[in-house]
């Protein structure tokens, strides 16, 4: 089963930063950034970021190159970016919001790291680094030396332009890199495709080290609109709603987790600034369309929401999914559309033939979005892989998912092919319990986490936030047994206020279960 986006030409060179140069040239007094009360210009920041990129080339770091970057949000942020890019060098996110250890393990992943951009607020997170440390704001006397005319360096569509960080099934993070073609092509589709131009003003509410935090950063450069950064480490719930309200913010690019804080934000205090938006592109997780439902349908309440699905592999976005289509009576699980320009979505079986329509298969994505591959795990680089199609060679990431294609040619992503588990000799998706779990009367919100007692045996949890009073466990799990097999409900089942969320937005699973162990712990029983 092949789902096949349009074709769409795309030019002989495509790199983002020429696009955002094109912008430069045709409004160069347009409001490029804003940021903490500051703003700059196209032709302001198009400045800095040559400076910079002359900085990079004069020490050699052109193309090829890993600069690493691990700034707050900023201006200066975007200038490390844009000047990465026009030295042809490819830019590394280290997010200051991570705990040192974490940035630690990560720093020993880029052994070749050419230098990292940091602050004085930053610097000593990365300081354990080989790599060389500079300050953007000390070096300002030294940039302005510089020529402000953009470096001669030939970038193409395959080079890189950024790598990511991506969680490891052997608990190593793997660096996933993305080439030029891959971002152009995803952000001229959200361009051409929903009809983003210079008024179409993001906000970034996404932690910089996560995928979606790239596109979300980059494109309404790419399209000559103002880019709204938030003037904190962590998302700020208040903070990033009083912006939307402010600064004429059209588009926002989230986690799912994160669009329900803004909905219940909003929601709670009877604004309209979400509602005004003309789109909300979010994805990453199971969606929970019940925690959307009642807000969506407010009156006057103009804004598109797109579910999206892909990976960090393929450019992070790989199909899309108007939500206003969704009826929840005609299917339980809410789809995610279809492919982006120039990308194909197969649904193979466990030998990589094509599966009837229909029917379940691993999700693998082809076209101009692959990216080219983990950069420090090279066992890991046989998830991209080569299949036959009509004849000819395709070049294809295998995600893990699973999935299946509607009748109405519309994907559905079922979960994660190594998410399952064997509970009592049969292999479950914890996502499946959330879902059944969501549609009981009184849950608002619910995850299911896995442990194991001593003896090895896995143990569902189901965490539930309940939509008033605390909910009886003995009540849950009756109401549960009518509608999932016994092997499927959970054996616990905890109240808490709130699901906790991981810096990238997404719900923290692990932060979960310390919590019941250490809720056992104290009640004496084990977890």
């Amino acid at each position: 089963m092949i789902l096949q986006g349009k074709r769409v030409a795309l030019p002989p060179a495509p790199v983002v930063h020429k696009q955002f140069e094109a912008h430069v040239a045709a409004t160069p007094d347009a409001v490029a950034v804003f940021w903490a009360g500051r703003q700059v210009t196209y032709a302001e920041l198009d400045v800095k970021a040559n400076r910079f990129a002359h900085f990079l080339a004069a020490r050699g770091h052109g193309r090829g190159a890993k600069v690493g970057v691990c700034l707050d949000y900023s201006i200066d942020m975007i200038v490390a970016i844009l000047g990465t890019l026009k030295a042809g060098a490819a830019y590394v996110p280290f997010d200051p919001a991570y705990p040192a250890a974490r940035l630690q393990l990560l720093l020993g992943q880029v052994p070749d790291l050419a230098l990292i951009a940091a602050s004085p607020a930053t610097a000593a997170m990365v300081e354990s680094a080989d790599a060389e440390l500079i300050d953007l704001e000390q070096l300002s006397d030294d940039l302005a030396g510089l020529p402000a005319t953009a470096p001669d360096v030939t970038v193409t569509g395959d080079d890189v332009c950024y790598a990511v960080f991506t969680s490891g099934s052997t608990g190593t993070p793997k660096l996933t890199a993305v080439r030029h073609e891959g971002w152009f092509n995803l952000m001229n589709w959200l361009k051409l495709e929903y009809g983003l131009h210079s008024g179409s003003n993001h906000l970034v509410v996404s932690a910089f080290g996560f995928d979606l935090s790239q596109r979300s950063l980059m494109t309404p450069l790419f399209c000559g609109a103002t880019q709204n950064l938030m003037a904190s480490r962590n998302f700020d719930a208040m903070m990033a709603y009083r912006m939307l309200s402010e600064r004429d913010v059209r588009v926002v690019h989230c986690a799912s987790s994160t669009l329900y804080l803004l909905v219940d934000w909003e929601t709670a205090r009877g604004g309209d600034a979400l509602t005004r938006l003309d789109y909300v592109l979010f994805g990453g997780e199971a969606l929970k369309a019940e925690r959307l439902t009642d807000w969506a349908r407010r009156e006057g309440n103009t804004c598109t929401l797109l579910h999206q699905y892909g990976v960090a592999e393929c450019t992070d976005v790989a199909t899309s999914y108007d939500l206003a289509a969704y009826r929840p009576g005609e299917q339980a699980i809410p789809p995610v559309g279809r492919p982006a320009y120039n990308t194909d979505i197969h649904l193979l079986d466990e030998d990589l033939r094509g599966v009837a329509a229909g029917e379940q298969g691993e999700i693998c994505i082809s076209g101009a979005s692959v990216g080219a591959g983990y950069l420090n795990n090279g066992p890991e680089n046989a998830k991209f892989t080569t299949i036959e199609v009509d004849g000819e060679p395709r070049r294809v990431y295998r995600t893990g998912d699973r999935g299946y294609v509607t009748e109405a040619g519309e994907l559905i992503v079922l979960g994660r092919i190594d998410a399952q588990v064997k509970v009592r000799g049969m292999r479950i998706d914890p996502t499946d319990i959330e879902r059944a779990l969501a549609r009981l009367a009184g849950v608002r919100e619910a995850a299911v986490a896995i442990t194991y007692t001593d003896s090895g045996e896995a143990e569902l949890i189901a965490f539930i936030v309940p939509a008033g009073d605390d909910l009886a466990e003995d009540d849950l799990r009756t109401r549960l047994m009518e509608t999932l097999p016994r092997n499927m409900v959970p054996a616990r089942f905890m109240n808490i206020p709130r699901i906790p969320l991981s810096p990238h937005g997404k719900v923290d699973r692990a932060a979960l279960v310390d919590a019941c162990r250490n809720q056992y712990a104290n009640s004496g029983t084990a977890a």
